[in-house]
């Protein structure tokens, strides 16, 4: 027997003719009817609403407005296809047939994954950027293991030098190398008397009660991971139906600054008279890490909510076919 997906709304005239259409049906062809109400999926309510009813039998589907003939001509094609299928002894459709009637707790956890993916990623997001803030508040309190845990876990994940981040509880909020040319603030040389060009100790280097302690990601890296945390929110408060911005945007806004700040100053580190030296600000720093993480999020979540679009509605037309068969049995069983 093949099963009919009707999508529809509580309210719906049409609705109700069709499920009146297609039980006039029965007895020519044969079918079970699964009905998905759209008001009780927000979700597919995107992708359906104003279109309903909506019918998918097999590989065809109906879009409002469609007649009764339709519906025949459908039903017959998908029940001519079925037979077909199973006169020929198709394994693979008959296996797709199987895990279409089967549900198994990968799918359960996968169709809570496409529908809270985007609480996921925050969250993810917010504790990754998080943590390396929560280091100079722990040495602020005295706490020191955790702290020192935080940073080393940071390690290989950030260069962590001390001219290149955020400072906590100190003179100042950041100590940049004296190249930077920023007047009104002492630089790392002068705060700390360490060399700009031993890297090793500028990434060593935590801080002290005077000069405050470093975050464990660089100003840059904060910037990046804090906007997307931003862009996320911002996308699940929309409905994550903002569309994804063109790749030459997130080229020439995103990447292209960010590439030009962070390669102009490598030259500085190498101490080579003959090349031009630059030394970013935590100013720029943090603006191109800023548009870089923000149009990273806004290039790549749409593309991720298009995939889990696609699998919200196969899983929730897979959830209610079982559901309903189990049901028939239900009854069925009762009967008996």
């Amino acid at each position: 027997m093949i099963t009919v997906t009707m999508y529809r709304q509580s309210e719906c005239p049409e609705c109700d003719q069709t499920v009146a259409d297609l039980d006039g049906l029965q007895n020519d062809i044969p079918h079970r009817l699964v009905v998905i109400n759209l008001d009780e999926q927000p979700a597919l309510r995107q992708s359906y609403g104003g279109q309903a009813p909506v019918i998918e039998v097999g590989p065809y589907r109906l879009m409002s407005p469609f007649t009764k003939q339709d519906l025949m001509v459908a039903l017959g094609a998908a029940r001519d296809r079925h037979h077909h299928m199973e006169a020929v002894g198709d394994l693979t459709y008959q296996d797709r047939l199987k895990k279409g009637h089967t549900l198994t707790q990968t799918d359960r956890f996968t169709n809570w994954f496409a529908n809270h993916y985007m609480a996921v990623f925050n969250l993810i997001f917010l504790l990754y950027v998080g943590l390396p803030v929560l280091a100079p508040i722990f040495m602020k309190a005295g706490v020191e293991a955790p702290a020192r845990l935080i940073y080393a876990m940071y390690r290989p994940l950030c260069h962590q030098l001390a001219f290149r981040s955020w400072f906590l509880f100190g003179e100042q909020r950041y100590y940049p190398r004296e190249l930077a040319g920023i007047e009104g603030v002492a630089s790392f040389e002068e705060a700390t008397g360490l060399s700009p060009l031993d890297i090793q100790a500028a990434r060593r280097f935590i801080g002290d009660e005077r000069l405050g302690y470093k975050m464990a990601l660089c100003e840059r890296d904060i910037a990046i991971y804090g906007s997307i945390v931003v862009f996320g929110i911002l996308f699940a408060l929309t409905g994550k139906r903002l569309r994804s911005i063109p790749w030459y945007f997130w080229i020439l806004i995103g990447i292209l600054p960010i590439a030009v700040d962070g390669l102009s100053q490598l030259t500085s580190l190498m101490n080579l008279p003959t090349l031009p030296e630059r030394e970013s600000t935590p100013l720029l720093r943090t603006l191109t890490g800023f548009l870089f993480g923000f149009t990273t999020a806004w290039y790549g979540y749409p593309f991720v909510e298009e995939t889990m679009e696609g699998t919200r509605k196969l899983l929730t037309r897979k959830i209610a076919v079982v559901n309903s068969e189990k049901n028939d049995d239900y009854l069925k069983t009762n009967r008996n």
